[in-house]
C-alpha cells in the first residue's frame, strides 16, 4: 500500500509499560528488570516517541498491587508524578495518565491534572477509569467493588464536578494590575457549590484555568456503560479489538452514539491497541514472537485467566479449551468488555488454555501482530482507511527496543505514505488538544456575547 491520504493523518499514542507489554519481556537478556521504577527509562522512552512524532504517551495505573509479584516487574510509579517529571524532559508529546473515579476525590484530582497541564504547557490527558476488582475496593475500606452501573454513575458525577472545577476560574480572571494593586477579579471566579449523589464540593479550584481549559479526556471501557460514557464525554478512546470487522463495528457504533449525544463525531478519536513484534523478515518476526512465548510461565497465566473469568482455582486445564459453562457477561461486575473479548477469541479460534495464554501474553486482549515493518504499516493503514480507527495505541512487546524498532522502521513508511507528520509544527506550546484536532472548550460559566444586529 502506497496511497497518500491528504487531509487525514494518524494519531499515534505510545502506551508505555515497564519493560514492555509482553509479560515475559523482563526475562530477555536485553531487559532491565528494575526499569519500571527508573526515571531515566521513561525519559528515554518519551524521547523515542517524540522522535517518532507521536501525539501522546500513556501510563496505565490502578490503586492496587495486582496478584503476586512473581510474574513480572510489579508496582508502578504514580503516573501524575512521573508525567510531571517527563513534562520537563520533553517539548511536544502529550502526557496521558490513568486515574480512577472510584477511588479519588474530584477536587484533588482536578487540581493535579490542572497542575500537570500548566507545567507541561497544555499537554495533559486523563484516562478516566472506574476501576474493577475487589482488591482495589478493599484498599479503600470497602468489602467489595461497587456494581458496574454504580461505578459509571459515580464517574459521570465525578467528571461533571471536575469540569466545574476546571472552569471555576475564567481565562482572564488574573488581572495583575500593579498600579491599582488588583491581582485578580473575584467576579470571574465561580465556586461550583455542587451537591450531588456522590459528591459535595463547595469552593473553586485553587489553580487558575489551564492552557487547554481542561485535559484531553480519554476513556477505555467498551461495555455498554463504557460506550455510553465515552459518547457523552470522551475525546479519545483506547479500545481492544481482535479483528477488522469488530473494530469497524465498534468505530461505527461509537461515532453514531457520539452524534446522538449531540457531539461532533470528529471530536472523539478511536485508537485500538496494537502490539507490534517487528523483524527484518516475517520469519524473524515470528521467531522473535516465539522467543517471548517460550518465556511465559503458564501457571501465572492460568491464575490470571481464572480471575478474569471469575472461576475457582483449578478450573482450567492447560491443554483443554475453556469450559462450556462460563458465566454470561451480564453476571460479570469487573472488566465486562475484556471478559467478552477473551471468551470470544477463545471460542472463535478454538484455542486451548495454553494457546489462549500465549495470545494474551503480549497484549492482554489487544491485537498482536508479528511481521516486517511494511506488514505492520499495511495493517495500520488498512484499519485506518477502512473505518476502524483514527489512530493506534502502540504497545511494544519489549521496551525500549520495540519502540525503537517501530520509530526507526515503521514510522518512515507511514510518513512516506502521507499518513503521519514528518515533524511537529514549529509553533511553541502546541497543546495536546490541537495535536488531536480538537477545539479548546469554552468556559461553562462565561455567557457568550449576544450577536450584534446590523
Amino acid at each position: 500500500m502506497t496511497t497518500a491520504h491528504p487531509g487525514r493523518q494518524l494519531h499515534l499514542n505510545a502506551f508505555l509499560m515497564n519493560t514492555g507489554h509482553h509479560e515475559a519481556s523482563w526475562r530477555l537478556p536485553e531487559s532491565d528488570p528494575y526499569a519500571h521504577v527508573e526515571l531515566d527509562h521513561y525519559v528515554h522512552l518519551a524521547r523515542i516517541a517524540e522522535r517518532g512524532t507521536f501525539d501522546s504517551l500513556f501510563l496505565a495505573d490502578g490503586p492496587q498491587l495486582w496478584g503476586t509479584i512473581a510474574q513480572r516487574p510489579a508496582g508502578a510509579l504514580e503516573p501524575l508524578t512521573l508525567l510531571t517529571a517527563l513534562a520537563t524532559a520533553t517539548r511536544h508529546i502529550g502526557l496521558i495518565a490513568t486515574a480512577s473515579t472510584s477511588y479519588n476525590s474530584p477536587y484533588n484530582l482536578a487540581r493535579k491534572f490542572a497542575s500537570l497541564d500548566i507545567i507541561s504547557g497544555g499537554r495533559a490527558g486523563w484516562n478516566i477509569v472506574t476501576t474493577a476488582g475487589a482488591e482495589a475496593a478493599r484498599n479503600f475500606g470497602l468489602d467489595a467493588e461497587p456494581a458496574h452501573a454504580e461505578r459509571y454513575a459515580r464517574a459521570g458525577e465525578f467528571l461533571n464536578v471536575a469540569l466545574k472545577l476546571w472552569d471555576s476560574w475564567e481565562d482572564d480572571a488574573v488581572v495583575a494590575d500593579k498600579a491599582s494593586g488588583v491581582w485578580g477579579d473575584d467576579a470571574k471566579v465561580h465556586p461550583p457549590r455542587h451537591r450531588g449523589t456522590y459528591f459535595s464540593v463547595e469552593g473553586a479550584l485553587n489553580v487558575p484555568r489551564s492552557p487547554q481549559g481542561y485535559p484531553l479526556l480519554v476513556q477505555a471501557g467498551s461495555s455498554e456503560d463504557g460506550k455510553a460514557f465515552a459518547a457523552r464525554y470522551a475525546e479519545a478512546v483506547f479500545t481492544a479489538q481482535q479483528t477488522l470487522a469488530d473494530a469497524q463495528a465498534f468505530y461505527a457504533d461509537l461515532k453514531s452514539r457520539t452524534r446522538q449525544a449531540g457531539r461532533d463525531p470528529e471530536h472523539i478519536k478511536v485508537l485500538p491497541g496494537i502490539v507490534p513484534v517487528i523483524g527484518s523478515t516475517e520469519a524473524e518476526a515470528r521467531a522473535n514472537e516465539q522467543v517471548l512465548e517460550d518465556h511465559i510461565v503458564h501457571t501465572h497465566g492460568v491464575q490470571r485467566l481464572e480471575q478474569l473469568l471469575q472461576l475457582e482455582p483449578g478450573a482450567l486445564e492447560l491443554d483443554a479449551e475453556l469450559p462450556a459453562d462460563l458465566p454470561p457477561e451480564s453476571a460479570i461486575e469487573g472488566a465486562k468488555s475484556r471478559y467478552t473479548l477473551v471468551v470470544e477469541l477463545a471460542r472463535r479460534e478454538r484455542l486451548t488454555v495454553r494457546q489462549l495464554i500465549g495470545r494474551l501474553g503480549g497484549g492482554r486482549g489487544h491485537l498482536t501482530f508479528a511481521g516486517t515493518p511494511e506488514q505492520v504499516a499495511d495493517a495500520i493503514e488498512s484499519w485506518f482507511t477502512q473505518g476502524a480507527a483514527d489512530g493506534f495505541n502502540i504497545m511494544p512487546a519489549v521496551l525500549p527496543s520495540g519502540l525503537d524498532a517501530f520509530v526507526d522502521h515503521v514510522v518512515p513508511i507511514l510518513r512516506a505514505r502521507g499518513l503521519l507528520r514528518t515533524e511537529y509544527d514549529g509553533r511553541p506550546r502546541t497543546t495536546l488538544r490541537e495535536r488531536y484536532g480538537l477545539p479548546r472548550p469554552a468556559n461553562q460559566y462565561v455567557t457568550a456575547p449576544a450577536p450584534v444586529l446590523v
